[in-house]
């Protein structure tokens, strides 16, 4: 399977999450704040922070409200889901 299917697999399930640089991208693609992401999913703005820096994963019953937010904003905002190409 290709990358681009991988990631966009991550996506559709139900609590797979995309990585943290396109959770980021999606968010920014959207012009929504991690404070706005943050009261949506009902967590603190550091919460969000964390998550999109890869630094923490959320629970499981914010790892499903986050996911469905993002695969909702993924609908809209498909570029946000592709990768930059890597520079050598």
């Amino acid at each position: 399977m290709s990358d681009p299917l991988r990631r966009v697999d991550a996506l559709v399930d139900a609590d797979t999450l995309p990585s943290p640089r396109v959770r980021q991208r999606l968010r920014v693609a959207a012009g929504l704040t991690q404070a706005e992401v943050a009261n949506a999913i009902g967590v603190q703005r550091v919460a969000v922070a964390r998550w999109e820096a890869g630094i923490a994963k959320p629970h499981r019953s914010n790892r499903l409200k986050y996911a469905h937010l993002l695969r909702r904003l993924a609908e809209k905002y498909p570029t946000a889901v592709q990768e930059a190409p890597s520079e050598d």
